[in-house]
């Protein structure tokens, strides 16, 4: 026989445990050099900058679809 609680738990105290579970929105910033939305503390996928510095470069979608 498995584990069976001693006392019943109360709608409060479950919904204070299940608190933690609702899910959140993302904390959005403008990036300063598109000011385009962007994740806090993630590289800007629209120009590729981070923290004032070049990470990767973006390639234009025109460029892509001569390649595939």
């Amino acid at each position: 026989m498995g584990a069976l609680p001693k006392q019943r738990v109360t709608r409060a105290k479950q919904g204070m445990r299940r608190m933690g579970h609702a899910v959140k929105m993302p904390q959005l910033m403008t990036c300063p050099r598109c000011r385009e939305k962007k994740v806090c503390h993630q590289v800007c996928p629209t120009c590729g900058y981070y923290n004032g510095n070049q990470v990767f470069e973006i390639e234009d979608k025109s460029q892509r679809k001569g390649r595939q």
